[in-house]
């Protein structure tokens, strides 16, 4: 406030520093535009809940589906069947709602069977619906994935339950709850542990198979829940195949082809889905 060379009497530095105290009891008292609100806003706001591109969910259908009823615009839904863990330390918790619909309904050039198409596109997270884009690397009966939950060998006194050994759909070995699982394709390759409620593995690329490994960048381990590291395609739903998971035009779209009309799809079957 002083000009450059003067020298105020001290009374004036008394009245200026009044003022000066004055003005800044009221400055701190007030936001200041730009750096103070954001620093204020930024403490105060959670962490930025995304869905990392790449990850894969795994999940509960509970929509029974009789393929050749099916209907365009017909709901099908689910749920997240484990807590899946994300890079960004955020998480999609296990029974969040996930929702799509049958978008087409043709018959077979045989005449017999049917093929539907279907997408996922919605996720009820974090108190919202948000819109998802999803692809299907694997499918599994109702009965495949309760198998994959009881032991392979009866319990003992020296081997609790919880400490048995189960096999995953496609054919990994998990060694209790929070042991290792082992590959099917190389039994002494550790790929992942268990964790309560299912996996956490690498996914992998199965020779032979159109399944992709690490997406996006995203080479973390995934939560697969009942199934293997290299689970790919359809298990224990005879006559059903999966002609276009989504992962190509028209990306999103998932195709399941049956060949007879009595194929179907019930309640606690489950999914591997992957977020694009």
């Amino acid at each position: 406030m002083n000009d450059q060379g003067s020298h105020p009497r001290r009374d004036n530095c008394i009245g200026l520093g009044v003022v000066a105290v004055a003005l800044g009891v009221l400055l701190g008292a007030m936001p200041v535009h730009g750096q103070s609100q954001a620093s204020t806003s930024s403490s105060n706001k959670p962490a930025e809940r995304t869905i990392t591109p790449g990850t894969i969910v795994p999940a509960v259908l509970h929509t029974p589906l009789s393929l050749h009823k099916c209907k365009p615009g017909q709901e099908v839904s689910g749920t997240v069947a484990q807590d899946v863990p994300m890079a960004n330390g955020v998480k999609i918790r296990k029974g969040t709602e996930i929702k799509g619909h049958i978008v087409e309904v043709t018959a077979n050039a045989s005449g017999t069977g049917q093929r539907v198409a279907m997408q996922f596109d919605k996720m009820h997270w974090n108190g919202q619906w948000i819109p998802i884009v999803t692809d299907l690397r694997a499918f599994a009966s109702s009965v495949d994935v309760m198998e994959a939950h009881v032991p392979d060998e009866a319990p003992n006194e020296g081997s609790p339950y919880e400490w048995l050994p189960t096999t995953q759909v496609g054919g990994d070995s998990v060694y209790g709850q929070r042991g290792q699982v082992m590959s099917a394709d190389e039994p002494s390759q550790v790929v992942g542990k268990s964790v309560p409620g299912g996996v956490l593995v690498q996914a992998s690329a199965k020779k032979g198979t159109k399944c992709r490994g690490d997406v996006d960048g995203n080479n973390g381990p995934q939560a697969l829940w009942v199934f293997s590291s290299g689970a790919c395609g359809v298990y224990g739903v005879d006559g059903l195949s999966i002609v276009h998971a989504g992962r190509t035009n028209p990306i999103g779209t998932i195709i399941l082809e049956s060949n007879a009309d009595n194929v179907k799809l019930r309640d606690g079957d489950g999914m591997l889905l992957r977020i694009h």
